[in-house]
């Protein structure tokens, strides 16, 4: 089978279809990764066909992100993607069907989920819809996209579909324009629901909800295999020089942070042996003490077991890696679905409260670190791991896709009216 797999966004985004296109190619199948081109450098390791598509995610995060996410508000980083979406769609959705001419199948995921969809309905080919962020509405708990124990239980629902609503909002102008000129399809009036979902989150930390559609999977999680490394000669010395350090590092979202977060970051350590991975931040080596060790790239499979504690942001990938390795995290959320994760690891007892981004301050993140250090916690963390490393979501989402697609193939395909 053939696959066209395209998403947008962050490197958290890109990584997982990565690792579900390589799982695709091992099981025999052809699959071609569209993604924003700063995000594709693990694809290229993973030895996957890759297309890059316009726009610059990084400079979005640093240019109008920065001032959206510090004021904590969901509309307003919703919009900066928005504008993102705006600028680029058409050409997304140019290369998109370009691309996946003679695909049997689209998957699709991230900022280009519409993208995806419309290309499916223009190819008249299935799509398979994907997600790190279990956006399928369901009373179990409110939209991820919303800060936790914002609505009351019996408006969980309705949260996701309110949320859900204003994205296709957000995006919907700039989506049925690139549909009318990149593919002469007409403008879609309504948001896409009938298509499958599949998940690559852990059932560990969001068990599936008893009023979850048939056509929403909870997968397991999509990461790669724990697999050798050679790690560099420093990273080596560092580890063997004492106890398991502290990792630190926030991702995509160190742009947003600034000197300030960081300096209260590195006073909350109190001198604690600290790897710190700077993401997409800008850190000087000169500038950090001398327990705290600056980190090139490093697989965290391999890397967070040796670790004593995971300081992060909460991004789904990095909370979910997090979980596997058994280790306690602090969570550092920043905006969006971050704080969801928080309290998914929050619950499950393998963190303590979330310390947010926005006014954090070096004693409030040093009390976390005391808290997650705390035996329960280290305990509760290692029960969690053992449960996760059961899980095997890559070959459970590779298992689906096939179901899916032989289904569609075997019935005929689809036709427009299945997406109108």
């Amino acid at each position: 089978m053939k696959f066209a797999v395209v998403t947008y966004g962050t490197e958290g985004d890109t990584r997982p279809m990565a690792l579900l296109c390589r799982a695709l190619v091992d099981a025999g199948h052809e699959a071609h990764l569209l993604a924003d081109a700063a995000t594709l450098g693990y694809a290229a390791d993973l030895n996957i066909t890759t297309t890059a598509l316009a726009g610059d995610i990084r400079a979005i995060l640093l240019q109008d992100a920065t001032r959206e996410a510090r004021r904590g508000g969901f509309t307003e980083t919703a919009r900066a993607f928005a504008r993102l979406a705006a600028t680029n769609s058409e050409a997304w959705l140019r290369t998109t069907t370009a691309v996946a001419q003679g695909c049997d199948v689209i998957v699709l995921g991230g900022l280009a989920a519409f993208i995806g969809l419309s290309a499916a309905e223009a190819l008249r080919v299935p799509a398979i819809g994907t997600g790190l962020i279990p956006i399928t509405p369901t009373s179990a708990f409110a939209s991820p996209f919303l800060r936790p124990g914002a609505v009351p239980r019996f408006v969980n629902r309705a949260s996701h579909k309110l949320i859900n609503a204003l994205i296709w909002r957000a995006f919907k102008p700039s989506i049925n324009a690139a549909r009318a000129a990149a593919c002469g399809l007409p403008a879609r009036r309504h948001l896409w629901n009938e298509h499958p979902m599949l998940y690559g989150i852990s059932p560990s930390l969001v068990r599936p909800p008893a009023d979850w559609p048939p056509n929403a999977t909870v997968c397991g999680q999509w990461l790669a295999p724990v697999a050798e490394w050679i790690p560099p000669k420093d990273l080596s010395e560092f580890l063997a020089a004492g106890e398991p350090p502290i990792y630190l590092g926030f991702g995509s979202m160190a742009a947003l942070g600034g000197p300030s977060l960081m300096t209260q970051v590195l006073e909350a350590l109190r001198g604690r042996r600290t790897l710190l991975y700077p993401g997409w931040g800008n850190v000087d080596a000169a500038d950090l003490p001398a327990n705290v060790h600056l980190l090139a790239e490093a697989p965290h499979g391999w890397l967070f077991p040796k670790t004593s504690l995971i300081i992060h942001h909460g991004g789904a990938g990095t909370a979910h890696a997090a979980a596997r390795a058994g280790v306690p995290s602090v969570v550092v959320p920043f905006a969006g679905d971050q704080f969801f994760w928080a309290e998914r690891l929050l619950r499950v007892g393998a963190a303590p409260a979330p310390v947010p981004a926005k006014g954090l301050s070096a004693d409030r993140l040093s009390l976390a670190i005391s808290e997650a250090g705390k035996s329960a916690m280290r305990d509760n963390a290692a029960v969690l791991g053992a449960s996760i490393a059961k899980e095997d979501g890559l070959t459970a989402a590779v298992a689906a896709i096939e179901a899916l697609t032989k289904s569609a193939l075997t019935s005929g395909g689809v036709s427009r009216a299945d997406y109108v």
